[in-house]
């Protein structure tokens, strides 16, 4: 008894039959070019992210958690950026802020405030505090 491969069989009735041959029709087709202006699709930046003169506290622990998480910021400046606001601060013209309205969800500025934070530092000679302020303000700005 021999058996073949159905793949090897070359003389099998299946490759010769007319109902089973395989029609090869060769489709002209063209690709036209397109006429007019072609769309412009802009990417946003990466390195873009939210107005933080205008962010809720919130949304700046998420994405200062995000930039952190990806290696953008180090362990101080996002301690900086996640720890709440006080209640009350000093601006760098030694008057009292009120930041007692200040709520989860109040969008306010964050760039004016960690600007203040970091002359304040810088005036009161706490170079630890100043080199922490400088990289959140270098972040927010950026």
């Amino acid at each position: 008894m021999e058996i073949y491969s159905v793949r090897s069989s070359q003389n099998l009735h299946y490759k010769n039959s007319s109902e089973h041959a395989k029609t090869t029709k060769a489709t002209d087709f063209s690709i036209d070019s397109p006429t007019g202006s072609l769309p412009v699709f802009k990417v946003a930046d990466v390195g873009s992210g939210p107005d933080f003169t205008s962010i809720t506290p919130s949304e700046l622990r998420s994405h200062a958690l995000q930039s952190y998480q990806a290696g953008v910021i180090d362990g101080d400046t996002y301690s900086e950026l996640a720890s709440p606001l006080p209640t009350h601060a000093i601006d760098a013209m030694g008057n009292v802020l009120d930041l007692s309205d200040v709520g989860e969800n109040t969008s306010f500025n964050f760039v004016d405030y960690y600007q203040h934070q970091l002359d304040v530092a810088a005036s009161i000679g706490d170079p630890q505090t100043a080199e922490t302020m400088k990289s959140v303000v270098d972040y927010l700005k950026a």
